[in-house]
């Protein structure tokens, strides 16, 4: 028999408590065998706790969808909830995929798609980092084995993970992959297709950004004969007066130059960058001309110190801010008086003009639902303050900035927004995400987080709605 509700409440109470027993527990009367003891069996806990998240998250599915409590995907509602990151958030609900229980189409339970790996989790043998292994793995082999290899595979490393760290089981994974692929594929046109890929990592303390990737032949080819032309010695050198970009360089500028391959090629890569987004051929993104827009203060720019950020959501120095602006197109924000930008259209239009998110990138940054990471290159003008189908304005002081998903998450039964009286956007959740959580979306402005709760607004210091239970 089922337990019900209230038993499932208890039993979740019983482990609050014991774990509420075992933290205020000292140690000080135990040698360094039963320290490492107690320590083994914490780390079997940690490892058993995905099993049960995984059969809530199975039977949570069969309840209902995640649009129907007010989130984009599951992995969207543990984020919220969790409040865990959206890639930790994604990873657990592929994991549950894999690990979890399974129904058929009418109803009867099926095991999980890896059952011997589920069950190794289960027990405790395996952590988090066995079973990223183990799913790769399978992941590549895929398209080699059948449905009996993969649960023979599913044993083996399962079994090999009780027994063996990490690392280990990484190289014994790699090397089944490659038993089952000794003469590797054939490099077609939808290989290539796949393998192509070009990424931005996260912006360093000392503002650089990882860049990495792999070229097709036909994009490798295009970079090679532009590199060939802009990153020979003394083309696009930043060191000099004039940078040269067009033609040849003379000797002496070729002979001062002392620039590395690599670093003539970034230098090359800015240039055509510049060129592309100056040709004006790459018409319009979300209203605006495809274009770098940055915003700063008046005092940093006067101080030529300090950093702006860019509508991608980096930070620029102003170094670079004011060299980039001696050959760039200038916008000026006026919050009052103004006279000629249109910031006020009342029902007039439902698009907001070139003007208006210009003033919400100044103000927003990105989107404001809170814990969304959407830059303003990825965010649309929202009618915050009132949907425009029910009657809103296209008013600057009415609108906010947020990602077409999250935009679309506000509706009847799901978000809502309001406009503060300091202009920042609030967000209400749906009351099956409600944890109390912040209202407004401070990823886009992380100094407000440097500054102690009780100088924050009653509003944002959430005296206005208290934790859901």
């Amino acid at each position: 028999m089922a337990p019900d509700a209230a038993s499932i409440s208890a039993a979740f109470d019983a482990l609050d408590a014991a774990y509420d027993t075992v933290a205020a527990l000292t140690y000080d009367t135990l040698d360094v065998k039963d320290t490492l003891v107690c320590l083994s069996r914490l780390e079997r806990l940690r490892r058993r706790m995905p099993a049960t998240e995984h059969r809530l998250l199975a039977h949570a599915r069969t309840q209902t969808s995640p649009t129907a409590i007010g989130a984009k995907s599951w992995a969207d509602v543990l984020a919220i909830r969790l409040r865990i990151s959206g890639t930790d958030a994604t990873r657990r609900i592929k994991d549950a995929d894999d690990l979890g229980p399974r129904t058929t189409l009418t109803g009867p339970p099926l095991p999980p798609w890896l059952p011997q790996t589920a069950a190794a989790q289960a027990r405790g043998d395996i952590n988090t980092e066995h079973v990223a292994i183990i799913r790769k793995c399978l992941k590549k082999a895929a398209k080699y084995i059948d449905a009996a290899a993969r649960d023979e595979i599913d044993h083996d490393l399962a079994r090999a993970a009780a027994d063996n760290s990490p690392e280990t089981l990484r190289d014994a994974a790699k090397l089944l992959v490659y038993l089952l692929n000794q003469d590797g594929d054939l490099p077609d046109d939808e290989h290539r297709a796949r393998r192509g890929e070009v990424r931005l990592g996260p912006q360093d303390e000392d503002g650089m950004i990882p860049f990495s990737g792999r070229l097709d032949p036909e994009t490798a080819a295009y970079i090679q004969a532009l590199f060939a032309k802009l990153a020979a010695p003394g083309m696009c050198n930043p060191n000099d007066e004039t940078p040269c970009v067009n033609g040849q360089p003379d000797e002496d500028t070729i002979h001062a130059d002392d620039r590395t391959l690599a670093q003539r090629q970034h230098d090359a890569l800015t240039a055509i960058c510049r060129n592309t987004l100056s040709s004006g051929e790459l018409g319009q993104h979300n209203g605006l001309p495809v274009t770098v827009i940055v915003s700063t203060t008046l005092q940093d720019l006067q101080a030529a110190a300090g950093v702006a950020v860019t509508g991608s959501g980096s930070l620029l120095p102003m170094s670079d801010l004011i060299r980039m602006a001696s050959h760039a197109r200038h916008y000026l924000v006026i919050y009052d008086k103004h006279t000629r930008e249109p910031l006020y259209l009342g029902r007039t239009k439902r698009i907001a003009t070139p003007a208006q998110r210009l003033v919400l990138f100044n103000r927003d940054r990105g989107c404001t639902r809170p814990g969304c990471t959407a830059p303003f290159d990825h965010s649309q003008a929202h009618h915050a303050a009132q949907d425009f189908g029910k009657g809103g304005q296209t008013n600057i002081t009415d609108l906010g900035l947020a990602c077409g998903p999250d935009n679309r998450l506000v509706k009847e039964g799901g978000w809502s927004t309001r406009i503060r009286s300091d202009g920042r956007i609030e967000w209400i959740p749906p009351p099956l995400l409600d944890t109390g959580q912040d209202r407004i979306n401070h990823h886009h402005h992380p100094d407000e987080l440097l500054c102690p709760p009780e100088e924050w607004p009653p509003e944002d210091r959430g005296e206005d709605h208290p934790p859901a239970a």
